[in-house]
């Protein structure tokens, strides 16, 4: 009887075992309960995928207007070789800087129009190899031409 009468001294916590609980708690949890989530710290800047692209102006006969043509490589759905997409987007060019062939990047901003999104930015220019100009020919000759030159001055 020992055992009987302990198991009779101990509470149990929770009041859902025994079916009395009252309704009111069993329903959908309220929004003063909800679990806070965690902050992400303030020095993560948010995911920003393809917000900015680079291209080339193709057209910017348009005021303040520029249409860019952004190259891009992707598989090829059948054969899965890399192949160049190409598609044009048009950018906002507020001072009308940019000519055609410019190479620009476009940041997405809020639309500007039903067409627009994007804001051209110039883009610094790389290190690109530049032809050397040399007087002479490949052998360091100089050629028939300029030494007529030459002799005429």
């Amino acid at each position: 009887m020992s055992l009987t009468s302990s198991f009779h001294s101990l509470k149990l916590s929770t009041p859902f075992l025994h079916g009395t609980t009252p309704l009111s708690l069993l329903s959908k949890p309220s929004s003063s309960f909800s679990p806070q989530l965690p902050k992400t710290p303030n020095f993560l800047s948010p995911i920003r995928a393809m917000k900015s692209m680079q291209g080339r102006v193709v057209c910017s006969t348009n005021d303040k207007t520029v249409s860019v043509e952004v190259v891009r490589l992707a598989p090829h759905p059948k054969y899965k070789r890399r192949v160049r997409k190409k598609k044009k987007f048009q950018a906002h060019d507020p001072d009308n800087v940019f000519k055609v062939g410019d190479f620009v990047q476009l940041e997405k901003c809020k639309p500007i129009s039903k067409t627009k999104t994007f804001l051209a930015v110039p883009v610094p220019i790389r290190n690109v190899r530049k032809k050397k100009v040399e007087e002479g020919g490949e052998l360091g000759i100089p050629l028939e031409s300029q030494r007529q030159q030459e002799q005429q001055a």
